[in-house]
C-alpha cells in the first residue's frame, strides 16, 4: 500500500466535535464513580514563613467532613524531581498560595465550607516580591528554559552599537501573565485494589505516570492515567501540578475516589504563570538599515521553590543578520509562585519587545518597517550557523503586505482620524522553534476492512484524533473514515506531551511509522486477516531527538489595524491578518482555528491582559476572570489566517512544522506597533489599558503597575 496523499491537508471535521457540544465528552471531573468525595486545598495566607499550627476541629465537625490532610498526617512522598509536587510534607511557606491543608468531603460544597473552617498559625517572616531590573540579586543563570544557554555573545556588540551612526536603546516590560483555561487543573483519583486509576486534566497522560510512581513508590504497570478529553491547557498542563498528587494522597486515606478540581482563583499561585520580563534592547543600524549590532537583555523572576528563567532573548538569535549580537538573560529568587509555561514560552514576550523595538528602528530611519525586516533576512541561523531547513519569512511579510493593503499606507504616525478615533498600522514577525520528541505507536488493521491507530496522545483542544487519522489514512491509502484513533489512555503507547507545539509531529511520526509496518506486513498476507487482526508497532526514539544539521523554525508576519479613542484611551483592534510558513498542514480547518486563537490571544496580552504581584500582600491582584480579562467576542475584529505552501524534508515523515503557538508569537507587537502608528506615542508596557493610553495622550508619564511584576 501507498500514501494516496489525499487525506492530509483536508479540512476534515473534529472527529470529538459533536461530543463535545452535546455534553457527551467527560472530562476529568465528570466520573460518577461510587462513594466519590471531594476535596478542596487550604492555602497559605503569609507570603513567607512557617506553619506552627493547624486547627482542624471546626472543619471536621461539620457535616460531610471525611478528613483533613496537613503536613502532620499526609502521607509521606518520595522526593520529586519537580519540587513543586512536594505537597503537604513539611512547615514551610515559600509563597502565598502554597498548599498547607486538604479537606476531603461528600460534597464540593462541604469541602468548601470545611477548609474555610481550617484555622492555621504562621511564623511569618520578611518576603520579598518586587522584581526590579536592578535588583541585587538579579544573576546569571547557567541556562534558560529548555535548555538554551543564558548568555549568547559573538562580534563586538558593545562597540558596534556605540559607532553605529542610528541607534536605538529602549526598554519594554511584560507583566506575569495567566494561562486560564477553559477547564481548571483537575483530577479523579481511584485505587481498586492495589491498582490506581487517575482520570487527569494534563497535557501529558505518560508523564503523569511516571511521576506518581516516583512519587508513591509504585511499579507503572499498576498505574493508568487517562487524559480523554482536556479542556485546554496553553502550557500550565504541561507537566503534574499538585491537584493530581493531592487526588491519590486523599483517595488513598479515605478508600474513596476523590476529586480534585482547583478553584480558579488559586491557580496563578499552584499551576504557574508567565514571568515578568524587564527588555532592554540596543539596535545599532547603517543608514541604509542594514543592523550592525543587537543587544536583547532580559531580567526575569523565578521563585525560591524551583529555577524557572523564561528564555525571552532567545528569539533575538534567530531573527536577524548581525555582525555582533548579545543574548543575555538573569534571574531573580523572589517570594513568589513558581512561573511555568505559557504558550509559547521565550518565545512570545521576547518577541514582543525585540519586533516593537525593530519598529521603533524604522521610525528612527525613517524606513517602512516591512522593508527593514526584509533587508536583514539572514542566510544562515545567526546564532548557530546552521542552514535553515526552510524560512520562507519574506514570503510571509510580503504576502501579508499585499493581503493587507500595506502599500496604501502612510507611514507617518498620527495621520489618520475619523473624528475622536485615530487609526494606524502595524507589522511584526514571528518564529517558533521545530521541536520533535520520540514517541510510540501502534496500528492495527481488523478483518473488517477497518484500521485503528493507538498512541497516548493527549487532545488539549487542538483536534489530535483528526489529524493523527489523517496521518494513518494517507500512509496507508484509505479512505479517512476507515481509520480509527484511540489517544488518552496511558495503557496505550507511550507518547510525548502535547506541548511546544511538538504533539502532531512527535506523535505522526510515529503513527506514520506503524503504519508504513503495517502496509509492509499487508503485503505479504493472503486470505482473511485472523479476528484480532494484524498490528505492528513503532518507536521513534533516536530519530525524532537526533540531532539535526538544520535550523528548523516556523516563521510568519502579523499585520494589525487599530482606532485608538483620543477622549477614553480605548484601544480597538479592527483586523488581524497572519500569514505563516509553518510546513505542511495536515489539516486546514483546524490549522486555521489554531492560527487564529493564537492570534486572539496576542491581542489578549496587547490590550486587557496582565497580573501585578501586591508587594505588601505578596499575591497576584488579578487572580480570577472577573479581574484578570481576557478577549470577550466584543474585543475579536475580523481575523485572518493563511499560509504559505512549505515543501521542508528537513523535518519528519509529513513534512509538518507546529502550529499552535506560533499564531501567539508577534500578534502583541503588531498591535503595539499600530498603536504607536495611531498616535506618534511609543508604549513600552502591557497591556495598553486607557490609563496608559490617555497618559501617553496627554504627554503626562504612563502609569505603571509598581507592584513587582
Amino acid at each position: 500500500m501507498t500514501g494516496t496523499g489525499t487525506a492530509l491537508g483536508a479540512p476534515a471535521e473534529r472527529r470529538e466535535g459533536r461530543l463535545k457540544v452535546t455534553g457527551g465528552a467527560r472530562y476529568a471531573a465528570e466520573h460518577p464513580l461510587p462513594d466519590r468525595a471531594h476535596a478542596r486545598p487550604v492555602l497559605a495566607a503569609v507570603a513567607r514563613g512557617r506553619v506552627t499550627a493547624v486547627d482542624t476541629t471546626a472543619a471536621l465537625g461539620l457535616p460531610g467532613v471525611l478528613t483533613v490532610l496537613t503536613h502532620e498526617n499526609a502521607p509521606r512522598l518520595a522526593e520529586p524531581d519537580d519540587p513543586t509536587l512536594a505537597v503537604l510534607q513539611e512547615p514551610g511557606v515559600p509563597h502565598r498560595g502554597w498548599i498547607v491543608g486538604l479537606v476531603v468531603a461528600r460534597s464540593p460544597e462541604e469541602a468548601r465550607a470545611a477548609a474555610a473552617a481550617v484555622r492555621v498559625e504562621y511564623a511569618a517572616e520578611e518576603h520579598d516580591v518586587t522584581l526590579a531590573a536592578d535588583h541585587p540579586e538579579a544573576y546569571e543563570p547557567e541556562t534558560a528554559n529548555a535548555g538554551h544557554p543564558a548568555r549568547r555573545e559573538y562580534g563586538d556588540p558593545d562597540g558596534a552599537f556605540a559607532s553605529a551612526p542610528v541607534r536605538v536603546d529602549v526598554s519594554y516590560r511584560v507583566p506575569p501573565l495567566h494561562n486560564h483555561p477553559m477547564e481548571p487543573h483537575t483530577s479523579t483519583a481511584a485505587w481498586e485494589g492495589d491498582r490506581l486509576v487517575v482520570h487527569t486534566s494534563s497535557q501529558g497522560g505518560t508523564a503523569v505516570r511516571a511521576t506518581l510512581a516516583a512519587l508513591f513508590e509504585l511499579p507503572e504497570d499498576r498505574i493508568t492515567v487517562v487524559t480523554g478529553h482536556v479542556g485546554g491547557g496553553f502550557g500550565s498542563k504541561g507537566t503534574p501540578r499538585p491537584d493530581v498528587v493531592l487526588a491519590v494522597m486523599a483517595a488513598r486515606e479515605t478508600g474513596r475516589p476523590v476529586t480534585v478540581a482547583l478553584p480558579r482563583r488559586d491557580m496563578p499561585a499552584l499551576v504557574g504563570h508567565r514571568a515578568p520580563t524587564l527588555h532592554r534592547l540596543r539596535l545599532g543600524a547603517d543608514t541604509d538599515g542594514r543592523l550592525t549590532g543587537l543587544i536583547h537583555e532580559i531580567v526575569t523572576h523565578s521563585s525560591r521553590v524551583k529555577e524557572f528563567v523564561e528564555q525571552a532573548a532567545v528569539p533575538a538569535r534567530v531573527m536577524y543578520a548581525t555582525p555582533s549580537s548579545r543574548t543575555l538573560h538573569r534571574v531573580v529568587r523572589l517570594d513568589v509562585p513558581t512561573p511555568s509555561w505559557m504558550r509559547a514560552p521565550g518565545e512570545c514576550p521576547g518577541m514582543y519587545a525585540l519586533e516593537s523595538a525593530v519598529d521603533e528602528l524604522a521610525t528612527a530611519l525613517g524606513t517602512d518597517p516591512v522593508r527593514l525586516r526584509l533587508l536583514n533576512e539572514p542566510e544562515r541561523e545567526p546564532d548557530s550557523g546552521k542552514p535553515f531547513s526552510s524560512r520562507h519569512l519574506t514570503e510571509c511579510l510580503r504576502e501579508g503586505a499585499r493581503r493587507f493593503g500595506w502599500d496604501g499606507r502612510d507611514p507617518r504616525p498620527r495621520t489618520r482620524a475619523e473624528g475622536p478615533l485615530l487609526v494606524g498600522t502595524g507589522v511584526a514577525a514571528a518564529t517558533y522553534p521545530v521541536l520533535v520528541q520520540p514517541s510510540t505507536a501502534e496500528a492495527r488493521a481488523l478483518p473488517d476492512g477497518t484500521f485503528v491507530v493507538g498512541v497516548n496522545a493527549t487532545d488539549i483542544g487542538t483536534g489530535a484524533r483528526t489529524v493523527l487519522a489523517q496521518v494513518a489514512a494517507d500512509t496507508l491509502g484509505v479512505p479517512l473514515d476507515r481509520v480509527r484513533t484511540e489517544i488518552g489512555d496511558s495503557g496505550l503507547p507511550s507518547a510525548s506531551v502535547a506541548g511546544g507545539s511538538s504533539g502532531t509531529a512527535s506523535w505522526g511520526w510515529a503513527v506514520h511509522d506503524a503504519c508504513t509496518g503495517l502496509a509492509g506486513r499487508l503485503g505479504g498476507l493472503t486470505g482473511r486477516l485472523p479476528d484480532e487482526g494484524v498490528t505492528a508497532h513503532a518507536d521513534t526514539t533516536g530519530r525524532a531527538n537526533a540531532e539535526s544539521p538544520y535550523a528548523r523554525h516556523a516563521f510568519g508576519a502579523h499585520f494589525a489595524e487599530v482606532t485608538v479613542d483620543s477622549v477614553t484611551g480605548e484601544v480597538r483592534v479592527r483586523r488581524m491578518l497572519g500569514v505563516f510558513a509553518a510546513g505542511r498542514i495536515l489539516n486546514a480547518r483546524t490549522a486555521r482555528s489554531q492560527f487564529i486563537g493564537g492570534m486572539i490571544m496576542g491581542l489578549g496580552m496587547a490590550l486587557t491582559e496582565g497580573s501585578t504581584m501586591d508587594a505588601a500582600f505578596g499575591d497576584f491582584t488579578e487572580c480570577d476572570l472577573a479581574s484578570y480579562h481576557v478577549p470577550a467576542h466584543a474585543d475579536v475584529p475580523a481575523v485572518e489566517a493563511h499560509w504559505i505552501d512549505e515543501d521542508d524534508t528537513r523535518l519528519n515523515p509529513m513534512g509538518g512544522k507546529g502550529i499552535g503557538e506560533i499564531g501567539n508569537v508577534g500578534s502583541a507587537a503588531a498591535i503595539g506597533n499600530a498603536v504607536h502608528h495611531a498616535t506618534g506615542v511609543r508604549f513600552r508596557e502591557l497591556p495598553l489599558t486607557p490609563d496608559k493610553v490617555l497618559a501617553g495622550l496627554s504627554g503626562a508619564p504612563a502609569p505603571t503597575s509598581g507592584r513587582g511584576g
